[in-house]
């Protein structure tokens, strides 16, 4: 039960911003005289193959793509290996540096695609549940468990990387990142 309350937690606390983005503002809850027929904001997303997920967001989590998901680490002074690559140059990073930058960004992403591909396959299992009308109390409990439990460890893996990147960066470089991201 602990597990289960820390998975659910997690969840709630990570959600990451690309969510946000799928719930627009509500529409009005009685329709007004001149829009007798509102829509909902959901409207079309009843056709994706997980409803939860947007083709993009799917797209990105095969790919390994942070998604927002390392936030609290880039806006934070933890630079992120993917980052520090397309900023190699004006970072002046050394050959060494590179190597190591390049070397962490090939394991974040073999990791992240694989752990990417266990969050949708657990949002696939919830999404059936409701398909096939068989969601109960505790296979919905199990289901977003499972898929608290994929999404915490993708996150975690992503800040990870982050906060590896501390290792190869000096303090000049992470303050120049921060420049150069615009977040200082």
């Amino acid at each position: 039960m602990k597990t289960l309350i820390f998975a659910l937690a997690l969840a709630i606390s990570s959600i990451p911003a690309w969510a946000q983005h799928m719930h627009p503002q509500a529409a009005p809850d009685a329709p007004s005289p001149a829009m007798p027929h509102a829509h909902s904001p959901y409207a079309g997303m009843q056709a994706r193959s997980i409803k939860a997920l947007s083709e993009q967001q799917l797209n990105d989590l095969r790919a390994g793509k942070g998604m927002a998901l390392a936030l609290p680490a880039e806006l934070n002074g933890y630079p992120g290996p993917a980052h520090v690559l397309e900023l190699a140059a004006p970072l002046d990073l050394s050959d060494e540096q590179k190597r190591k930058t390049q070397a962490l960004f090939e394991q974040m992403q073999s990791e992240t695609k694989t752990l990417g591909l266990a969050l949708i396959a657990a949002e696939r299992e919830l999404d059936r549940l409701f398909r096939e009308r068989k969601a109960s109390a505790a296979s919905l409990e199990q289901a977003t468990a499972n898929a608290a439990q994929a999404q915490g460890r993708l996150r975690a893996a992503h800040l990870r990387y982050h906060v590896s990147m501390l290792d190869v960066l000096n303090h000049e470089q992470v303050n120049m990142y921060m420049h150069l991201r615009g977040y200082n």
